[in-house]
């Protein structure tokens, strides 16, 4: 089990980048959230097994198909097990 704190930076606003950041979350039975920040970039928390937080980060390299990532910034945290299920906050 593992958990990633990541900003993703590129054109991942207004492309539906957090519903389907959140999608693939949970069909990866992953814990965590997903939001926008002020400054255009997305910032998300993945909690799970190993495999699954590396598929997850992965998929966000590339993000939707209207999505245009340039980068990914992931730092993995110590994991306190907080989330009970994968949001999209605000």
């Amino acid at each position: 089990m593992k958990r990633m704190h990541v900003f993703i930076t590129g054109k991942v606003q207004g492309v539906a980048f957090r519903h389907h950041t959140a999608k693939m979350a949970l069909s990866l039975n992953l814990k965590g959230w997903v939001r926008n920040l002020d400054d255009g970039r997305v910032e998300a928390v993945f909690e799970g097994v190993d495999d699954a937080v590396d598929a997850m980060l992965s998929w966000c390299n590339q993000g939707p198909s209207l999505a245009r990532v340039t980068h990914v910034d992931a730092k993995e945290e110590p994991l306190p097990r907080l989330y009970t299920d994968f949001q999209v906050t605000f």
